[in-house]
């Protein structure tokens, strides 16, 4: 009797140790599905860890279809036939989904795992040939191919905590701890399955709402983005150019191996975050005047004024006829009032000539031109109309109060007191809570004739300028106004950088090199290099890869640019895959990279071939104290 109660004791000790045992393997499963975000991952961690808890030889999982109609397959396993399909292994599964219903739209409750699906009820079967009601057709057809023997079967549904089937997990053959042949699955291992089951469903459906939302999320950014390059037809593709740009940079900057970027790296969250700094990085775009970025005139407002002062010409030109024509009925000589008038009207013309090529705008307006911009500014002419008459309110607003008299003499071009557009609120304070310290202008805008026919780079005022420039204040300020989560908390400061410059001249922080993180100057080349080769801009032609580097290797060797994270753009062959994949035909030409490159150092550069490419004397446009920044490649980017 004392050994049969030894043995009975023995037993029953064994028993609560292996529960033991499986309750803690359970816990640990349900921890580790809880942390677990990749998707395939996880649904290998939820049928691998429920072959284990019931020691079944094989199991499949299923997926409930989005409109509820199919289980499909989505993991197989299966130990004595060797094979692993779905999940991390990237083999497909080779078989139809499995209806749910009937083709007249009843429930379809021939298979096992559609009768689980439906009833949501776990469905154990001591021997598939012994169970009638349900098709084993498929398994008995693969059994006969393979020798193999499906036998025991447990079926469990994975149901949320909104009790809605999921998915259905199909465990084969358990197997005896002693000796390994097939077996029923113990009624006691069920529960454990089903617990199992349950944690996993919470885990499958919280990865789906959180997969839901960042889709939401990243649909939105593109939506978002898209609309931004609707706003300018001559900037589409931007906001989608520059993220791919940056991600290609950022991955041939992760792959370094040597150098100084040998330890940057970026974890699955990380690639998230710099995903969502590029798509947002010209968000404040929004809040730019189409018109500005577009302008491609220097006399361009949402119109090029080049035709109203093309009219005013045509007075000029008449008034002259007039004048001519006066003289000759008056009884003087002719023929010399002819030659003077014709030498009048062309002297127009030439004048006319000489105002439209200079609201092309170019690389350099001299004071000559200057000069004689002032004095074609002087011509005046008649008008007897009110200019107060079809005025908005905003323009009435700007208007002297006191009301001039008729015939009124103008000026051929004019600079206005109605042309100055004040700030529609205070500037900028210095002690901004933003840290910008680029310098706002003393207005808003300046629609002086003269003032933007005398700009002297480009087609840009001071003002327009300015208002361009605001919107990485624009994006900086909407980005640290959004409640990120922990993940997401860089995105302000990846974003927002990419105007600045590593020696400091940049905006609108004015941040050198060692207060930028590495994806923001990465997302600082990427923007400049997208700007530079952009052929639908109409503003400038466009340039050749081999250009649009050689300007890059300079910005590097002036400080403006990162020249390690530069190296690796050219060594790496990123701006040719760029180009392969955004550029014309006819801009992809030959690049010899190493006319850049020192090879006498892996991470230098030749700063010698840089002050070459400079006039004798001159220096850097980026050295010196702190100031307004100059027009630069990326600048309506």
């Amino acid at each position: 009797m004392r050994k049969v109660v030894k043995r009975d004791g023995t037993g029953a000790r064994s028993l609560v140790k292996k529960r033991e045992v499986a309750h803690r393997r359970l816990i640990e499963f349900g921890i580790a599905l809880s942390a677990e975000r990749n998707h395939d991952r996880l649904l290998e961690m939820i049928l691998l860890g429920a072959k284990e808890l019931s020691n079944a030889d094989g199991g499949t999982l299923y997926l409930v279809s989005e409109d509820g109609s199919e289980l499909r397959f989505a993991i197989m396993r299966n130990d004595t036939m060797q094979f692993a399909l779905g999940g991390t292994t990237g083999a497909p599964i080779p078989f139809a989904p499995v209806p749910l219903r009937e083709p007249d739209g009843t429930p379809s409750y021939t298979s096992v795992v559609a009768t689980a699906a439906i009833t949501g009820n776990t469905i154990n079967l001591d021997d598939a040939y012994n169970a009638p009601g349900f098709d084993f057709s498929v398994p008995r057809a693969f059994d006969a191919r393979t020798g193999y023997r499906s036998q025991s079967f447990l079926t469990v549904p994975l149901k949320n905590h909104e009790a809605e089937v999921v998915g259905v997990m199909e465990l084969i053959n358990a197997r005896s701890p002693d000796d390994g042949s097939t077996i029923p699955f113990p009624a006691e291992t069920v529960p454990l399955v089903e617990a199992l089951a349950s944690q996993a469903a919470v885990a499958l459906d919280n990865q789906r709402l959180i997969d839901a939302q960042r889709n939401l999320f990243r649909a939105v950014l593109k939506v978002f983005d898209r609309a931004i390059d609707a706003r300018s037809p001559y900037t589409g593709g931007h906001c989608q150019r520059v993220p791919e740009l940056t991600n290609m940079l950022a991955r041939a900057a992760d792959a370094a191996e040597a150098g100084p970027l040998a330890d940057f790296h970026l974890t699955e969250l990380e690639w998230d975050e710099l995903e969502v700094a590029g798509r947002l990085h010209d968000c404040g775009k929004v809040t730019t005047r189409g018109f500005v970025i577009d302008k491609a005139t220097k006399l361009e407002t949402i119109y090029n004024r080049i035709h109203e002062i093309r009219t005013r010409f045509e007075i000029v030109k008449r008034d002259a006829e007039i004048e001519y024509l006066r003289a000759v009925m008056a009884g003087r000589d002719e023929p010399s009032l002819r030659s003077a008038r014709d030498e009048h009207l062309a002297e127009i013309d030439d004048d006319f000539a000489f105002v439209a090529e200079c609201n092309i705008g170019g690389e350099f307006m001299p004071p000559e031109k200057i000069a004689r911009l002032q004095r074609i500014a002087g011509i005046t002419w008649r008008r007897t109309l009110d200019d107060r008459l079809g005025l908005s309110w905003e323009e009435s607003a700007r208007q002297p109060r006191t009301r001039e008299s008729l015939p009124a003499t103008e000026h051929l071009l004019a600079d206005k007191p109605t042309h100055i557009v004040e700030h529609d609120a205070a500037p900028l304070a210095p002690d901004n809570p933003w840290g910008f310290v680029i310098k706002p202008p003393p207005h808003k805008a300046n629609l002086g004739e003269v003032y933007n026919l005398s700009i002297h780079r480009g087609t840009l005022t001071e003002e327009e300028r300015y208002h361009i420039n605001d919107h990485v204040m624009q994006t900086i300020i909407m980005l640290e106004a959004l409640p990120y989560p922990k993940h997401l908390r860089r995105v302000p400061e990846w974003a927002g950088g990419h105007h600045e410059k590593m020696d400091g001249t940049g905006y609108p922080r004015g941040l050198r090199r060692d207060q930028m993180s590495i994806p923001a100057r990465i997302m600082m080349i990427a923007d400049i290099f997208e700007a530079l080769t952009a052929r639908d801009r109409p503003y400038k032609a466009h340039k050749m890869l081999s250009e649009c580097v050689a300007i890059m290797a300079r910005m590097s060797g002036e400080g403006h640019i990162d020249p390690d994270l530069f190296e690796v753009f050219l060594t790496s062959g990123v701006y040719r895959k760029y180009a392969d994949k955004f550029l014309s035909a006819e801009q992809t030409d030959e690049v010899d990279i190493s006319h850049y490159l020192d090879p006498a150092s892996p991470a230098g550069w030749r700063h010698d071939r840089v002050a070459e490419s400079r006039a004798p004397g001159q220096r850097s446009s980026t050295r010196g104290a702190r100031r307004q920044v100059a027009p630069t490649a990326s600048s309506r980017c």
